[in-house]
């Protein structure tokens, strides 16, 4: 799994660096002040989880490779996909129902923390 969230983690960051200057330099132009702090809010949450798979996937050596740390892992990912996607998409398209499966990723990101802070104790 240590791998797995290495390249999650990389990726994300990518993706996160990319979607942040997709913002500062295209979208500034198109987007209203509003949707733009929507926008970016949704890249920093998203760099700050990429960078938490990967020290996930480092405290996996440490702590031991367990299913609390692995479900941890996918927990901080789908916390990204819910919450930095949904604001990507309510800020690009405006659609409303973006709106609601915000909360979901924070709980998810939340239940990560949880999980990585458990493994922790019991490690």
């Amino acid at each position: 799994m240590m791998k797995l969230f290495v390249l999650l983690g990389s990726l994300n960051a990518l993706l996160s660096v990319a979607l942040g200057a997709f913002g500062a330099h295209i979208l500034k132009q198109k987007l209203t002040p509003d949707k733009l702090d929507v926008f970016q809010t949704g890249v920093h949450y998203h760099m700050i989880h990429a960078v938490a798979l990967i020290a996930i996937a480092i405290l996996s050596e440490k702590l031991g490779s367990t299913s609390l740390v692995n479900a941890s892992g996918w927990a901080i990912f789908i916390g990204i996909i819910l919450f930095s996607g949904s604001l990507y998409g309510l800020s690009l398209t405006g659609i409303k129902l973006f709106g609601p499966i915000t909360p979901l990723g924070g709980v998810s990101f939340l239940v990560g923390w949880i999980l990585l802070a458990i493994a922790a104790l019991k490690s």
